[in-house]
């Protein structure tokens, strides 16, 4: 807790003073110290300030002073000391302990460039299975982890990637407000290693922040096979921040890192040491000028006051926001704004421009003594697979084969063990259909459970090899290619490069790919993206795309495959260029993205993302399809007639068409009927806006009924229904029925996604009228025009 926190008579026990700089110095040396007991003796008649009590003297602070000082109650003291074998323990023996332990709490904070390798970093130190991509964008929020090492409780939290900490995209303002408001304990700055030039202009930023900090050099293995020399030691010193080399994809450096983190917070480290980089006469002396006018600033205490008086020179809104309650607030707006202008007018240049020079020519005269180039360019093959994968020609061409060959081998390899999986789940049902006495109980099990769960669960190989293809993809660095490739299309509907790369993420599910147009800066651009990207057929749309191709079009399975994946792109194209015309203004950002030299994808991290997607998926199967599976036969089961012994197939038809289900099911199909679509259909597709997986296993339950022996469902769904002599599906309802379900409304975790992003729930209630009424009218019109001439 914070000694702000501290009620009026209670103890607590120091543990650590959070802030930096001169306040921070000032609060040691009045004696608050880990170990040192402090007691809050008097609020002021307005609360503020408060007159704590510590080593017999009495001292005043703010209440914004005090609550950068961490504390640990004398209760939280005894608990997190154990007694001795006595039963007794010294009072300041176990407040010493226990501020001991702690201080010896470290947080962490990855900080650095998209690409840099943080998440892998985070994964290894962690243990987590945080997902790895070689583009930006992966990490959208704060992943947080924790482990023990050395004694020490180390907190880490992975950062979205971010090249500055402006406030130009909501990555870069999302993690200074984080570093802000928790104040780390250190910084691990992630650079890497074969493109530290660029990479350290986010350092400098860091170091005029003046937080403690450690640089992990990653990716070390490829400046060194480049044949480039760096003497990190010596570049650690002259910027005041130690440097580690590190691979985090192998591990190797990382038990160094952590060793220095360790040295930097007990405040050892030999290398540690506040540098400013210098920006020149005129910006210098506004600087001075402002710091000098920020020393009775509250905002001071916590911040960097050089780091506040930088971003006023550049006019930044977060730092004008965050000194605004501050008495001489529009004396230092009137400063700054002048000193600002004068500036550009000796400069002859904007600011922003000039501080980014002095910090590149900081980092360049750094590097000139610390680094020989070597003679290898690292990027070679990169510029070489780019000269044919992004060719005009033959770019596209790629793309669409790699489609192609992704939704085949999804199918063909992944026929197999679904088969074998398939061929399980009958026999167990025979076996149990063999077994069982005639009841509820034995329906329940193998109609609604192994009916429901069973005809999902076949699908996870193929769930697998999806992912496979997308984490090649993505890892190889490919992904930041297609948006390259895509650019232009992208803008001549109306959106920017970036939106492509939320789109394929899509592929895989839609709520991250959702997440993921946090990266793009255009807040329209963003918002279409959003709401065009459920019109993307996810992996949970997966499991009905196989059964109905593999049961009705088994010759053309790869061309199926791709009809239904690019008649999703194509109205969500269509979409995004009528959401532009009628309703957004046309966006003028411009499409600036790093394209990271190509990887090998480990297989550690492949395996690791496809481990991480099957367990969601079996995780899904023993939850919400479950539950759903069992409900929908009940509601499909009940009310029973007045039968002994099992139902003829004739019966069973009638029992379902007069159950709770049906009545609800045949209230509905007139909106579908125009589509080819009847009651069974119908519910299939309500089940389905909950999980789209549930629409298999609803018609794994709904077609499960009255069978004198189990059958796979792609079997059941050929046979003629008893009530009409004809099947209920045919490959003309099939293709309509495919329309439908890759269009219509998105599922409940999308739909809520889709709102939370777009910031109202009126884009939620957008994307369920809108996706579904495209979706009636698609399929209206496939199954209109295919009567006419099948």
């Amino acid at each position: 807790m914070r000694l702000s926190e501290l009620k009026i008579g209670e103890k607590a026990i120091v543990v650590k003073v959070l802030g930096r700089g001169a306040f921070r110095k000032r609060i040691i040396e009045m004696g608050f110290v880990r170990g040192q007991e402090v007691i809050a003796e008097l609020n002021a008649p307005l609360r503020d300030p408060i007159k704590f009590k510590i080593m017999d003297y009495e001292v005043s602070l703010r209440r914004s002073e005090a609550n950068l000082i961490e504390v640990v109650t004398e209760e939280e003291a005894t608990s997190v000391i154990t007694p001795t074998s006595h039963g007794t323990t010294a009072e300041e023996s176990t407040h010493a302990r226990a501020a001991e332990m702690r201080g010896k709490t470290i947080n962490i904070a990855l900080v650095g460039n998209p690409n840099c390798g943080k998440t892998s970093l985070f994964n290894i130190a962690s243990g987590a299975n945080e997902h790895v991509g070689n583009y930006s964008g992966v990490t959208v929020d704060a992943k947080a982890g924790h482990f023990d090492y050395k004694g020490y409780r180390i907190n880490i939290f992975d950062l979205p990637g971010t090249y500055s900490l402006s406030t130009y995209t909501p990555e870069e303002l999302y993690v200074r407000r984080y570093l802000n408001n928790e104040m780390p304990d250190v910084i691990i700055n992630v650079v890497v290693a074969s493109n530290i030039e660029r990479n350290l202009y986010l350092t400098t930023e860091l170091i005029d922040m003046d937080y403690s900090m450690v640089v992990a050099l990653n990716m070390y293995d490829e400046l060194e096979k480049s044949g480039t020399k760096l003497n990190y030691k010596l570049l650690g010193d002259m910027i005041g921040v130690p440097m580690i080399p590190t691979v985090s994809r192998s591990g190797k450096g990382i038990d160094e890192l952590f060793d220095t983190v360790i040295d930097v917070y007990e405040r050892r480290n030999k290398s540690v040491r506040h540098v400013h980089v210098n920006y020149g006469p005129a910006i210098e002396a506004a600087v001075n000028e402002i710091k000098e006018k920020l020393r009775t600033s509250k905002t001071a205490l916590k911040y960097s006051p050089r780091y506040l008086a930088l971003k006023m020179l550049e006019g930044d809104n977060e730092v004008m926001s965050m000194l605004s309650d501050n008495e001489n607030f529009e004396e230092l707006k009137s400063i700054s704004s002048k000193l600002k202008a004068q500036i550009e007018d000796a400069l002859h240049e904007d600011i922003e421009q000039a501080i980014a020079n002095e910090k590149y020519g900081f980092i360049s005269g750094a590097l000139q003594e610390t680094m020989q180039q070597g003679a290898e360019d690292s990027r070679n093959i990169t510029r070489v697979i780019d000269s044919l994968v992004t060719n005009k020609v033959v770019g596209i061409p790629i793309f669409i084969l790699l489609m192609f060959l992704m939704f085949e081998a999804t199918f063909v390899l992944g026929s197999y063990p679904m088969e074998w999986i398939e061929t399980g789940i009958t026999l167990l049902s025979s076996w149990l259909h063999s077994i069982m006495t005639p009841g509820p109980l034995k329906d329940l099990l193998i109609d609604g459970i192994l009916g429901g769960v069973g005809g999902v669960i076949v699908f996870l190989p193929n769930i697998l090899i999806l992912y496979l293809f997308i984490s090649l993809m993505e890892d190889s660095g490919y992904m930041a290619r297609a948006a390259f490739i895509m650019d232009k299309a992208m803008h001549k509907i109306g959106l920017h490069g970036k939106s492509f790369i939320p789109l394929v993420m899509g592929f895989g599910c839609n709520v991250p790919a959702i997440m993921a147009t946090r990266t793009i800066e255009s807040r329209s651009s963003r918002l279409i993206t959003i709401l065009i990207n459920p019109f993307i057929s996810c992996s949970a749309r997966l499991p009905v795309y196989i059964l109905f191709i593999g049961t009705f079009f088994p010759k053309h399975v790869g061309w199926a495959f791709l009809i239904l994946y690019v008649a999703g792109i194509a109205v969500a194209f269509i979409t995004a260029r009528l959401l532009r015309r009628f309703y957004f203004k046309e966006d003028e950002t411009p499409f600036v993205m790093e394209l990271p030299p190509y990887r090998i994808p480990t297989i550690k991290a492949t395996c690791r993302h496809m481990w991480s997607k099957a367990e969601q998926y079996l995780r899904k199967m023993g939850g919400i399809i479950l539950v759903a599976s069992v409900i929908v036969w009940a509601l499909s089961y009940y009310p029973r007639p007045d039968i002994e012994g099992e139902l003829t197939p004739q019966q069973a038809t009638e029992q379902q068409a007069n159950s709770y289900m049906g009545h609800i099911g045949r209230a509905i199909s007139p909106i579908l009927e125009p589509l080819g679509f009847n009651w069974k259909i119908t519910i299939a597709l309500i089940s389905g806006t909950a999980a789209k997986e549930l629409i298999v296993s609803t018609l794994g339950v709904l077609y499960a009924g009255g069978e004198e022996a189990p059958e796979a469902l792609s079997a059941k769904l050929t046979q003629p229904n008893p009530a009409t002599g004809s099947p209920d599906f045919t490959p003309l309802i099939a293709a309509s029925f495919l329309i439908f379900v890759s269009l219509y409304v998105p599922c409940i975790a999308s739909i809520t996604a889709v709102a939370k992003e777009a910031g109202s729930w009126k884009w939620g209630v957008f994307s369920i009228l809108y996706n579904t009424f495209v979706a009636w009218l698609c399929a209206f019109i496939v199954f209109q025009i295919g009567s006419i001439f099948i």
